[in-house]
């Protein structure tokens, strides 16, 4: 099978977003329905912004998928941007309206603004900011799904969910966790307004997220984002650039706002001794080949390789920038 490859295009107040994955072998059964089922996902959330409430997304398959089944070919997709109605002058392609319109000059700190207009040359932030904002991750997700769809044929599955918006935090020590346990925390955090599975943290941060809305600014947080079912062996040891626990981690980091990951428990791993956290290795009860772990301080990835054990990522993000008071 060749390596999955994707794209995406598309500005946040521009007639839609597009995105191409490649790789994709034929005859995987696809839907709309599959598709949107995690864009709606997506899109919940307590606290979410203003944009959420006009968005309604919905993916168009725009090529690759015939009667329900992949074909092999590159599989594009499209979303529409049904707030482009209020924007059509100012995101047009077209010169004529450019006069009209007035530009955006004042750089925010911890957008892409500034880097960017000095950086492309550019006298309008907004040529930056739309491409730059988060609006680009519906796309992201609903390629994602393709990658899913495609992950459950070969039984791997993955899940999350939320451990700390602010400083409320749930202290979950995902190294006494097995598939079964994730998965129960992924069901409860599907019925949490924050996707938090502990019901006590969910309302704490419910308080918090109201109390930074009353005050006007944004809050960060952390998640974890976990596959069970991973054979051993994926990744490589050999090459800088094959390694696993890296390849996820510029994946993540190159979600807006993520300014950090740890792979397992990697944080509370810092602060502990070498004995404490080393996953001891066990004989199994399938032939001399298998073997078991009791704990999974490592997340599933050692040597750049997966192990067998779940592979858990836990997630930091910073506060968005986008603040509803100024800072001075």
């Amino acid at each position: 099978m060749r390596k999955l490859r994707f794209y995406t295009a598309g500005e946040s107040h521009g007639r839609g977003l597009v995105g191409i994955i490649e790789g994709v072998p034929t005859n995987l059964p696809i839907e709309v329905s599959y598709i949107d089922r995690d864009l709606e996902r997506r899109q919940k959330g307590f606290g979410r912004g203003p944009r959420m409430k006009i968005e309604k997304d919905r993916v168009q398959i725009i090529s690759g998928v015939r009667w329900g089944k992949t074909i092999g070919s590159p599989i594009a997709l499209m979303i529409e941007n049904r707030d482009w109605q209020n924007w059509q002058k100012a995101m047009s392609p077209e010169p004529e309206h450019m006069g009209s319109i007035q530009p955006v000059t004042r750089p925010r700190p911890g957008h892409a603004d500034l880097p960017g207009i000095v950086k492309y040359n550019q006298k309008d932030i907004r040529n930056i900011l739309e491409r730059s904002s988060a609006r680009e991750t519906a796309m992201r997700v609903a390629l994602g799904a393709v990658a899913r769809r495609l992950l459950e044929e070969f039984g791997i599955k993955v899940g999350s969910f939320v451990v700390s918006v602010g400083e409320v935090k749930w202290d979950v020590n995902t190294a006494e966790l097995d598939e079964h346990t994730l998965w129960e925390l992924h069901q409860m955090a599907e019925a949490s307004e924050v996707r938090c599975p502990d019901q006590k943290s969910t309302e704490a941060m419910k308080e918090r997220i109201e109390r930074a809305i009353k005050d006007g600014h944004s809050l960060g947080g952390s998640f974890v984002v976990f596959g069970t079912g991973v054979p051993v062996g994926l990744g490589s040891h050999s090459q800088w650039d094959l390694r696993l626990d890296g390849i996820l981690a510029q994946a993540m980091l190159s979600i807006q706002a993520i300014k950090a990951v740890a792979i397992g428990e990697a944080l509370r791993a810092s602060e502990s001794p070498g004995t404490e956290v080393m996953d001891e290795i066990f004989p199994g009860d399938e032939g001399p080949t298998s073997f078991v772990r009791k704990t999974n301080f490592s997340g599933g990835i050692e040597g750049g390789m997966t192990n067998g054990m779940p592979v858990v990522i836990r997630a930091f993000m910073k506060p968005i920038p986008t603040q509803k008071r100024p800072l001075r």
